[in-house]
């Protein structure tokens, strides 16, 4: 069986729920599936990359956006392959899991991923659209620009977040802008900051905000399957 190294926490979901027993590490945010027992490796932007070259991966799982250059740079030098993977949209993510569950040893395509793609098959419901500001962080506040997966899953349940052509992909955008924006929606998810009902809403009154799993909106993984209803049902709920 291929080792494999994950330091992507959606990645190292996809592989051991479809190949138990292949992942030998991942990092320390990779917190699903539930009860995970794998060799920890440090963070996404620090892993420990000598712990990772000392399990013998045949290979290592990474993504541009998630992990540095420079960390798997060090890793190439040490003979370990490395698999960089680029999400920007939905049909993306299908593509490119498809491609590392094959690299790490699938035969067959995994039945979750054929389930995920015919969630995501179906327009938004008639007649909702609506725009929105997505923080992804606070002090400094900052949100979806261009160019990013979570912004294309909104927008594919009939969510247009207001900085979609910002020449940033994650840009600092003031508080005081983004209320003036006058959005139809503030959604915050709760990574990777942790937004809460006491920690996010407060921010925007009198806007509604739509307090949504990070997990659903931001994992390219086994998650994308009920992601449409998830992230449906909490935008819907936030707009009556």
């Amino acid at each position: 069986m291929t080792r494999v190294v994950s330091l992507v926490p959606s990645l190292t979901e996809a592989v051991a729920v479809t190949l138990p027993g292949a992942l030998v590490g991942a990092t320390d945010w990779c917190s699903h599936p539930a009860g995970l027992d794998v060799v920890r490796v440090g963070g996404t932007k620090n892993p420990q990359t000598g712990k990772v070259a000392a399990l013998g991966p045949d290979l290592v799982i990474a993504n541009e956006e998630e992990n540095r250059a420079a960390d798997l740079d060090a890793l190439r030098a040490t003979g370990v392959e490395v698999l960089v993977t680029e999400v920007r949209d939905v049909p993306q993510a299908f593509r490119e899991l498809a491609r590392v569950l094959s690299a790490c040893g699938a035969a067959t395509r995994p039945r979750w991923l054929d389930e995920a793609e015919a969630a995501w098959s179906a327009p938004p419901a008639p007649g909702y659209r609506t725009t929105a500001v997505v923080p992804v962080w606070r002090r400094p506040w900052m949100v979806l620009g261009r160019d990013t997966f979570a912004g294309d899953v909104l927008a594919r349940l009939g969510v247009d977040h207001l900085y979609a052509r910002h020449a940033e992909r994650y840009p600092r955008v003031p508080v005081e802008e983004l209320r003036a924006a006058a959005p139809g929606l503030v959604v915050l998810p709760d990574e990777p900051y942790r937004f809460t009902a006491g920690d996010g809403p407060d921010a925007f009154p009198r806007l509604p905000c739509a307090l949504v799993s990070g997990r659903h909106l931001t994992w390219y993984g086994p998650s994308l399957a009920e992601a449409p209803r998830v992230l449906g049902r909490a935008l819907r709920a936030a707009r009556r």
